[in-house]
């Protein structure tokens, strides 16, 4: 389908209306994953013109995205990669987690950003940065587009080869996420060493519900169950 390209909208008006001169495009991918980090890029690009067909990572072909990868890498002024792992997913929950992995980003860049424009409605970051929250700027903004791109292809790579010990999961085509293949090798093998143990995904595994975690809050209170898609899908 065609799409409008990413424009600097966002970023001239925080220019403009905030005197930020430095600005990261921030997404994250692996989210939603059985298996694997959540990963954050943090894109600073300046308001040159971007590389053509750039856009939201997920509406690319895995050939196109892998060639806009390497052709951004050298376009953007600046970027980073922050991740936070399975373990401090399971430990901290996925939306502290993210605000980790992303701040492991951000601080990465050789400048600190003024500002930092993160896709969705939802400010994971908070305080001390400057945000604005576009919901899809991975569509409509350019340096949030470029960094879905970098985080996207550099998260699959990671799981490809995190699959290698493990071939039965499928990784190196379902990057972690829910699959009939992921599925099938869970119920005979059980979570790797890179699996969320606090996800819903173990309520529908009997030989292994023994190792589901559950966050206790500060209150004592457990928490809610993380990655509620199940394996009904």
């Amino acid at each position: 389908m065609p799409y409008e390209p990413p424009t600097h909208t966002v970023e001239r008006s925080l220019r403009a209306t905030t005197g930020a001169k430095v600005i990261a495009g921030v997404d994250e991918v692996g989210r939603g994953a059985w298996a694997g980090p959540v990963t954050v890029c943090a894109a600073v690009t300046g308001l040159r013109r971007p590389p053509a067909g750039l856009t939201d990572s997920k509406l690319l072909t895995v050939k196109r995205r892998t060639e806009l990868d390497v052709e951004l890498r050298k376009w953007v002024t600046a970027y980073a990669l922050g991740h936070s792992s399975a373990e401090e997913i399971d430990d901290l929950g996925v939306t502290a987690a993210l605000r980790l992995a992303a701040v492991r980003a951000l601080e990465g860049l050789p400048v600190r950003p003024d500002a930092v424009i993160l896709d969705g409605k939802h400010d994971y970051l908070g305080t001390p940065w400057r945000v604005r929250t576009v919901v899809k700027g991975d569509q409509s903004c350019v340096a949030v587009a470029a960094a879905s791109v970098i985080a996207k292809v550099h998260r699959d790579k990671m799981m490809a080869e995190l699959g290698i010990d493990h071939a039965d999961f499928g990784f190196a085509a379902n990057a972690g996420y829910p699959s009939p293949v992921h599925k099938a090798a869970l119920e005979e093998r059980g979570p790797t060493p890179y699996h969320r143990l606090s996800w819903a995904y173990l309520d529908a595994l009997p030989r292994w519900r023994h190792l589901k975690r559950v966050r206790v809050r500060a209150d004592g209170a457990a928490s809610e169950v993380e990655g509620q898609l199940g394996f009904d899908f």
